[in-house]
């Protein structure tokens, strides 16, 4: 009697985005992303936001900045500006969205279009949830095959969709945002150019890249492109031995120095040269 013998199961297909997101998790475990399927609910309660709840600026919204709110006090022993708590807030924000989309592109080459409604956060844990129904690469990508793929014709191409992709995330947030920023829409554009380099710049030199992602930056931003606020910014100071030290300005400020103004970030348009040298060579 013949045995028919059926063909393996075939192997799950990993989500298009998965390993940039996990070498993302696997440098800087403070940020977890998860890809949700096309039909999942994204999470909620426990500590979850969806972005689309920050964009109505509302109770979430509310809920959202008291924890800026509660850790300034804790931390500096007085309350922050309620714009002071809002532009803390929607840095915290904006700086691991930003990597949902800069990290794919940058170590991958896709670029996922996450509209506000598919992105959540649980901003105690480090935890995003995203669902990418759609993503843009180029024609050599082998995932270029699969239904939800965009194929784009070349590098200039994806860089317009990174561009184009972070714009339609941060738009409705930052709208969400802007009654308690006192802020216009410039300032607020610079904040958003400012969480796309710093974040992606940060992420590349834990993976030991941080030229190449200067390098990629720069072409990201030239700074003609609206709405985005001024180009990427970098420059280089010199070391009391000699080294090069990578610098950037930024297109906006936090307004930390709110609470302490003898201590200015090191990219802050506030921080004189002298003072940048002394904090960077402090820190190597």
């Amino acid at each position: 009697m013949s045995v028919t013998t059926l063909p393996p199961a075939p192997s799950p297909v990993a989500p298009p985005l998965a390993s940039s997101y996990a070498r993302l998790s696997a440098v800087f475990p403070g940020l977890r992303v998860r890809e949700l399927g096309q039909h999942e609910e994204l999470p909620d309660g426990e500590g979850w936001v969806g972005a689309g709840e920050l964009a109505e600026g509302g109770p979430a919204l509310d809920a959202f900045l008291s924890w800026d709110a509660a850790q300034v006090e804790r931390d500096h022993g007085r309350p922050a500006r309620p714009d002071v708590v809002a532009s803390f807030g929607l840095h915290r924000y904006a700086w691991p969205a930003c990597l949902l989309v800069t990290v794919p592109w940058f170590l991958g080459r896709r670029v996922p279009r996450v509209p506000a409604g598919d992105v959540a956060f649980q901003r105690a844990l480090g935890y995003m949830a995203v669902r990418v129904r759609e993503f843009a690469c180029l024609p050599d990508d082998p995932a270029a095959l699969l239904p939800e793929a965009r194929v784009v014709p070349d590098e200039e191409a994806l860089r317009a969709e990174v561009r184009a992709a972070v714009a339609e995330h941060l738009d409705p947030v930052l709208e969400g945002f802007r009654p308690r920023m006192r802020r216009g829409s410039r300032a607020l554009w610079g904040m958003a150019t400012d969480e796309i380099v710093e974040g992606l710049w940060y992420i590349a030199g834990l993976l030991g890249e941080e030229s190449r992602a200067m390098a990629e930056l720069e072409l990201l931003l030239p700074g003609s492109d609206k709405p985005y606020v001024g180009n990427a910014g970098f420059r280089e100071l010199t070391a009391p031995d000699g080294r090069a030290l990578p610098t950037r300005d930024r297109a906006s400020c936090c307004l930390f120095y709110t609470l302490r103004p003898e201590d200015t970030c090191v990219t802050c348009p506030r921080t004189c040269d002298a003072d940048r040298v002394r904090k960077l060579t402090a820190a190597a």
